[in-house]
């Protein structure tokens, strides 16, 4: 109690130097040596790697959607994407027959992602937990309710502890969530951008702990956080405290790429039918393709039409050649929130006159010029001469003026670009 007063003193006191008061407060803060987390399936992976994606899960009165969000999970990923993440799962539960039954359940439909080091299982033991019982209680909340949750926080702690070593960013979800198609390269995509920017946790959900992003550097700290405070409140709300003296100011990226799929929540079969209404289902209708010039300095075939390529109908645009560098981009007559993109390239016919190597960015301002942006920030990468990917934009983020197709290897042969598309609220 005396260090939580001491931190809210020093939040209240002005708001200045809390990272530097919060690391003086933790900063022998490290991994913790009697957890004893327990490997109960798979293996971690031989080689650090970009991201793990940890949730925790426990008994449901009324039925586990554990095994739905897995599987949503690695359906929403593509092979390649899989590559650079781990999956963590935290078993948090003592009950062995619920141990063994839901460790048959993950080894039967999942066996290929374990054998590939993609997915592993733990559990903690009992012991390792602090004591449940005589809890403050606080915020009106019923024993049975603070006992709940100071257990989930201690939950989600020795889940983080065990990821700390296994990559480079750490990304919490739920049991009970469904994924967007390509939320990894999303993420990625994301992380680079805000490479140089100071950030504890970037936020791809507007729900409680669904979603949020962390360097596996700062879980130590957060770790001994939740440890420290689980008596007082949620985690998530123990999350918005700890952004107080880490962070202040949240940094959410939209549309969300997480779901909350359940109807009743892991404490005593309570109805829960939280939504975010900022996922965007796979269902986004037809494209928009607002008016717009379109530019290239490809090698135009003859009688080849540049805006078919932006066109709605069936149409396509040829290029004799592509050298690397060059391009074909889209400039919107009006800036618009654009929340999808879809590129096709190639012909009907397996592999032919596809775009091999190239990215789609997106440019924002076109204060100096009439064709083209001032600079441009990727969105991604092109593979099988195909790229549909939603945009994440934060929150205050400007609209597109311009979509730019950008070939990065020479392509001697032809290249057919079929459709640029465009989804705009």
């Amino acid at each position: 109690m005396v260090a939580w007063q001491r931190a809210w003193m020093q939040i209240n006191s002005g708001r200045t130097n809390h990272l530097k008061t919060f690391k003086h407060m933790q900063k022998n803060s490290g991994p913790l040596k009697n957890a004893n987390s327990h490997i109960v399936i798979g293996a971690p992976p031989v080689e650090k790697k970009l991201l793990t994606i940890g949730m925790s899960s426990v008994p449901r009165p009324r039925g586990s959607y554990l095994l739905d969000t897995l599987q949503s999970l690695f359906f929403a990923s593509s092979s390649s994407e899989q590559k650079h993440f781990i999956v963590l799962v935290h078993l948090a539960d003592p009950d062995p027959k619920w141990l063994d039954q839901m460790s048959a359940n993950i080894s039967t439909l999942f066996k290929p992602y374990i054998h590939a080091r993609q997915l592993v299982v733990i559990n903690t033991p009992i012991k390792s937990y602090l004591s449940l019982k005589d809890l403050k209680k606080n915020l009106k909340d019923t024993p049975a309710y603070v006992a709940f949750r100071s257990k989930q926080s201690m939950d989600y702690a020795f889940l983080m502890n065990f990821a700390t070593n296994h990559s480079d960013y750490f990304l919490m979800i739920a049991d009970d969530v469904k994924c967007a198609p390509g939320f990894v390269t999303q993420i990625a995509t994301t992380v680079s951008a805000w490479e140089n920017k100071h950030w504890v946790t970037l936020e791809f959900s507007q729900l409680g702990f669904i979603g949020k992003l962390f360097h596996t550097r700062d879980l130590p700290r957060f770790v001994h956080f939740l440890l420290l405070f689980h008596q007082e409140m949620p985690c998530d709300c123990l999350l918005s405290h700890f952004h107080d003296l880490m962070q202040q100011t949240p940094i959410q990226f939209l549309p969300s790429l997480f779901q909350h799929m359940g109807n009743y929540s892991s404490f005593e079969g309570k109805f829960n039918s939280l939504k975010d209404k900022e996922f965007k289902e796979n269902d986004v209708g037809s494209p928009s393709n607002p008016a717009a010039s379109i530019y290239t300095s490809l090698k135009v075939a003859n009688d080849s039409v540049l805006m078919n390529s932006y066109s709605l109908d069936e149409n396509f645009f040829y290029a004799k050649s592509a050298e690397a560098g060059s391009h074909l981009t889209v400039v919107l007559d009006i800036s618009a929130k654009v929340f999808q993109v879809q590129v096709l390239t190639g012909s009907d016919l397996k592999d032919k006159n596809q775009l091999k190597e190239g990215q789609l960015e997106l440019g924002y301002d076109s204060t100096n010029r009439v064709n083209d942006c001032d600079d441009y920030i990727l969105l991604g990468l092109l593979v099988n001469g195909i790229l549909n990917k939603q945009v994440l934009s934060n929150k205050s983020g400007k609209k597109v003026k311009c979509v730019r197709l950008l070939v990065t290897a020479t392509s001697p042969s032809g290249i057919i670009v079929r459709h640029i598309n465009l989804w705009t609220e």
